[in-house]
């Protein structure tokens, strides 16, 4: 089967790791046997914006054509406006930087089906593209589309629903995030929507070794260092823990805004010696941080599916996650590990107390989660469930065609 997929999230030389569930998911559909071409469109704005922003400047950077890991990825020019201004007509801008690269790759690559990822912009240009060519869409929903644009304002919201409706199927990562579909927009049938999510790299399963016991128990996080993500909340509950275990420490991955506010929050609760902001690492610093920690904790409470909770649970770690987030389509509270109320401290601390003074049970938990990872979220999984769907959309239109 021939795939065109289009993301901007996908990985390039300025941003290796983004969008690495996009790429890992590519890698394994080839794997499979299908012949795949990317399209990752990157923003455009006027040339001076690279002398007052990193930011812009890296992406001036980018080349038009690589291939990454024996793939294609073509890295086409869209006018992208700066803060996201009229964000609803990203994707109409996204697909006017991109149709000369359809044009190109079709000449050569008569793709069978389109797959976007995420409903604004990538898939509103798609559309367009699946429009022009006659060709089936397939939309993923990573959790943005879901969770912020469509509560930008009423034009984003229908610029998305616009999207829905036009694809053959949407891919959701998280049955939360078909929970909020349901209510956002109930007019469209369920028929039209399937979870399917996210998976986890071999690159966390492989090479996996029993860690020794070790004599400081240790707790980790690794995320965008953002409010929502709870790693307050972590530090507030370390507060109440290190009063029956003062040697615990807690490693923290990850950079963004809210870290000097953290810092400071440590600081004042006098944990300085008990915590390290570690900053953003490599996936191999993030994996051996993983083998040596005893509990990962993420009280995330807009979490649409958190990758980084399945690529603990596979290096055998039990995990602490909330309660009505992605995470719950993974973890069954009390087997692979808990899931908590968003922003309870003391029921954070109680539950990390527990684990502390119950080492067979930690063992338990966390050889409960490797298991279920290896059985059922890896990156082979979810391209055997993408490729039934893929082959019921092409027989389905098929059919429609014979009629």
């Amino acid at each position: 089967m021939k795939i065109l997929v289009i993301s901007h999230m996908f990985p390039s030389s300025v941003k290796k790791i983004n969008g690495v569930f996009v790429h890992e998911q590519v890698k394994k559909l080839i794997e499979m046997g299908h012949e795949v071409r990317i399209i990752a469109p990157v923003p455009k704005v006027p040339p001076f914006f690279k002398y007052i922003s990193v930011k812009w400047k890296k992406y001036y950077s980018i080349t038009l054509k690589k291939e990454f890991d024996d793939h294609i990825v073509y890295y086409p020019r869209y006018i992208a406006l700066p803060g996201n201004i009229n964000f609803h007509t990203s994707g109409i801008r996204m697909y006017l930087g991109i149709r000369k690269t359809v044009k190109m790759i079709n000449k050569e690559f008569d793709f069978d089906i389109i797959h976007a990822h995420v409903a604004l912009p990538d898939g509103y240009a798609a559309m367009k593209v699946a429009s022009i060519y006659g060709k089936p869409l397939i939309t993923t929903i990573h959790g943005q589309d879901f969770q912020q644009t469509i509560y930008k304002n009423e034009k984003c919201k229908n610029a998305v629903e616009k999207v829905l409706q036009a694809a053959e199927k949407t891919v959701l990562v998280s049955g939360k995030l078909n929970r909020i579909r349901k209510k956002a927009f109930p007019v469209l049938q369920d028929d039209k929507f399937t979870v399917i999510n996210n998976g986890v790299s071999d690159f966390f399963i492989e090479n996996f070794t029993e860690q020794n016991p070790k004599s400081e128990f240790t707790l980790l996080s690794v995320s965008n260092l953002i409010e929502t993500k709870g790693i307050d909340i972590n530090i507030k509950a370390l507060s109440m823990i290190v009063k029956q275990y003062p040697k615990v420490r807690y490693n923290i991955i990850g950079d963004g805004p809210k870290k000097p506010e953290l810092v400071n929050l440590a600081k004042k609760l006098n944990l300085e010696n008990n915590i390290r902001f570690l900053g953003t690492q490599s996936r191999q610093d993030v994996k051996k941080n993983m083998l040596e920690a005893d509990v990962f904790i993420l009280p995330s409470w807009n979490e649409a599916f958190g990758v980084v909770y399945i690529e603990a649970m596979a290096t055998g770690l039990p995990v602490i996650g909330c309660k009505g987030e992605g995470i719950e389509d993974i973890v069954e509270d009390g087997k692979e590990g808990y899931l908590i109320s968003p922003k309870n401290v003391s029921e954070l601390g109680e539950k990390v107390l527990f684990l502390i003074s119950n080492a067979k049970l930690r063992q338990k938990l966390g050889g409960n989660a490797r298991n279920k990872v290896k059985a059922s979220f890896t990156w082979s999984h979810k391209a055997i469930e993408l490729t039934e769907l893929y082959n019921n959309i092409l027989e389905k239109k098929s059919l429609e065609r014979d009629l």
